[in-house]
C-alpha cells in the first residue's frame, strides 16, 4: 500500500513540475521552525527497534519528539498551484535504563538513543482561492527522500547478563509519501503562515548491529511556523 501511496503521489508532483509557470507566477523561499511527532507505538510495524526496545528499556516514543527547522523554494504554476523543493533536518537524543536490571553497585544500565532524519521533498500544493488574494490556505503532497541515522550508544547487557560499552549505528535513505496543508498571509513581499505534514517511511537496520528490530519508522506529522520570502 505505501508503494502504490507513493507512486500516486509521485505522478501528482511529477505533473506538476512539469507544467509552465504562467508569466505572473512569484518565486519564493521558505523558511521554517517547528517540531517532529513520531508516529506512535501501536502504529508502528512489529519490526520496529523502538517497539521491540520498550519491552526491556524505559522511554516512551512520544519522547523522540522534537525540534525541525528546514526551508523550501516554491515556484508558481500558474494562479493555483506551486511546486516546491525542500530540505529540512530533525535530532533527537533519548535517555534511558534498562526495566528490570542494574548494575552489580545498584546503578542504573544508562543508554542513549539517537535518531536524526534529514529530510528532502519535492511536493505541488494547490491554493483554492490562489495566489494575490490576501489569505492563501492551500493543501498538497509530495515525494520525500529521508536521510536517517539511527544509533543506540552506553552500557548494555550480554546474553550472558555481563555488561559491557558499546555504540550501535544505523544508517541510509528511506523514500516514501508526504501530505501537508497549511495556509499563509502575504505581507508586501514577506509572508507568515503555519502548516501541518504527514510522511510516511520505514528505514532499514543492519543485522550486523544487532539491534531488537530490523527496522526504524521515520513517519509522524510535522508542525511548523513558516516565514516566506517572495523575489
Amino acid at each position: 500500500m505505501r508503494r502504490l501511496i507513493t507512486a500516486a503521489v509521485a505522478t501528482v508532483v511529477f505533473v506538476g513540475l512539469i507544467g509552465t509557470p504562467s508569466a505572473s507566477a512569484q518565486q519564493q523561499l521558505s523558511f521554517s521552525i517547528g517540531g517532529f511527532s513520531p508516529r506512535s507505538e501501536d502504529a508502528r510495524s512489529n519490526a520496529d527497534v523502538l517497539v521491540n526496545d520498550l519491552n526491556f528499556l524505559a522511554f516512551r516514543v512520544s519522547d523522540f519528539s522534537g525540534p525541525l527547522v528546514g526551508a523550501e523554494y516554491l515556484t508558481g504554476l500558474g494562479d493555483n498551484f506551486d511546486a516546491g523543493l525542500g530540505v529540512g533536518f530533525y535530532q533527537r537524543s533519548v535517555p534511558t535504563v534498562y526495566n528490570d536490571f542494574t548494575n552489580s553497585n545498584g546503578s542504573e544500565i544508562e543508554q542513549t538513543l539517537k535518531l536524526r532524519v534529514v529530510p528532502f521533498t519535492a511536493t505541488v500544493r494547490w491554493l483554492p482561492m490562489g495566489h494575490h488574494n490576501g489569505v492563501e490556505p492551500y493543501i498538497g503532497a509530495g515525494v520525500g527522500v529521508f536521510n536517517y541515522r539511527y544509533s543506540e550508544s552506553g552500557q548494555f547487557l550480554a546474553t550472558d547478563q555481563s555488561i559491557f560499552r558499546g555504540t550501535f549505528v544505523g544508517s541510509g535513505t528511506a523514500t516514501g509519501p508526504v501530505i501537508l496543508g497549511g495556509i499563509r498571509v502575504p505581507v508586501g513581499t514577506w509572508g507568515v503562515g503555519g502548516e501541518l505534514r504527514y510522511q510516511s517511511a520505514e528505514g532499514k537496520l543492519p543485522a550486523d548491529q544487532d539491534f531488537a528490530g530490523s527496522k526504524i519508522d521515520l513517519g509522524g506529522f510535522t508542525y511548523t511556523f513558516t516565514i516566506n520570502v517572495r523575489f
